[in-house]
């Protein structure tokens, strides 16, 4: 089966608890965590289980080295460089802008790792690795290529298998899920969980937060969906016909723009630690936090749902936002 074409990386399954006093706080709901922070690999986060995937790929086609590219902060670019570390491969990152006097978060990380990292200016999606990927050819490297994010139908195996996981917790807990609150960027885990809920015959309600208002690699996040959408229609034999349509996008907190810590962050970051002693990071997890307490707040899902938070991580770059996060608190 598809599903075990992977190297094993992380520690899996992570776990799936309630939020007791998040709840209390809105009585209307019970709030689950998903905690794909904890997935082990150079301290977590959901990239893990795409790379599971990514890396077995690699292997197969007897690559030696492996290109990616992400903001200096990236969890994925970190996370890919710890996999790379694990499995012997060469680690190459291109990441945008200058250069810092400073390495600290998951630049540090990557840069301890092993990671070969370039700074490609305002070029942080993947523009270059075309260009990277040519480079080390000619110095007889056999490359490897992830995409920004990790998102394609190979990557979003990852979160097909995790919905497969959840299915057994929810079994084994007795629990039925209404909503799953997530972060949503690069559109790999969006498409994985689509697919998964297809496959794995669940009936949960998606709801993605926006994170990056900019178009990512030329096309809007739908159709980055609708496209590994289609790939892993192909390949697992799902008669869905998706449609742009299906593809539910969330872009009321996104106004900032990537990377950029407003209040609404801020706040969310201070809720979830004060309240239930869990970290979330600046830039995915607290923005989609923060739309998910939107929603409960402001009563936009039906009273009386069973919720999901979906923490994918990230927990090395609140470092990096240290002097924004103690100036507002």
């Amino acid at each position: 089966m598809l599903l075990e074409n992977k190297v094993n990386l992380g520690f899996f399954p992570t776990p799936l608890h309630l939020l007791p006093r998040l709840s209390e706080k809105y009585p209307d709901y019970t709030v689950y965590i998903k905690r794909d922070d904890q997935t082990g690999l150079a301290s977590g986060g959901n990239k893990t289980r795409k790379l599971e995937y990514l890396i077995h790929e690699a292997r197969r086609q007897n690559c030696n080295t492996v290109i990616t590219a992400g903001a200096q902060q990236s969890n994925h670019c970190r996370q890919t460089a710890a996999a790379c570390a694990a499995t012997g491969l060469e680690c190459h990152l291109i990441l945008g802008g200058s250069e810092p006097s400073r390495y600290d978060g998951n630049l540090l990380l990557s840069y301890l790792l092993g990671a070969h990292i370039h700074f490609s200016g305002e070029n942080r999606k993947g523009e270059d690795l075309v260009w990277l990927k040519s480079k080390l050819k000619k110095d007889g490297k056999r490359i490897y290529t992830i995409p920004y994010g990790g998102s394609n139908i190979s990557g979003a195996m990852g979160f097909i298998n995790a919905v497969g996981e959840l299915k057994q917790q929810l079994a084994q807990a007795r629990l039925n899920i209404d909503y799953i609150f997530f972060a949503s960027s690069s559109g790999g885990t969006q498409a994985g969980l689509m697919l998964g809920r297809e496959l794995f015959e669940m009936n949960f309600e998606l709801i993605p937060i926006n994170i990056d208002k900019s178009e990512t690699e030329e096309s809007s996040l739908k159709q980055a969906v609708l496209n590994i959408l289609s790939d892993g229609k192909r390949v697992l034999g799902i008669q869905n016909n998706y449609q742009i349509a299906d593809i539910a996008v969330v872009k009321d907190y996104d106004k900032a723009g990537y990377g950029v810590i407003t209040e609404n962050e801020i706040f969310a970051i201070k809720e979830l630690a004060t309240t239930e002693g869990v970290i979330l990071d600046p830039v995915y997890t607290a923005r989609a936090f923060y739309g998910m307490v939107d929603f409960l707040r402001n009563k936009k899902i039906p009273a009386g749902s069973n919720v999901i938070f979906w923490h994918t991580g990230g927990l090395p770059a609140t470092f990096h936002y240290a002097d924004q996060l103690k100036s507002n608190t």
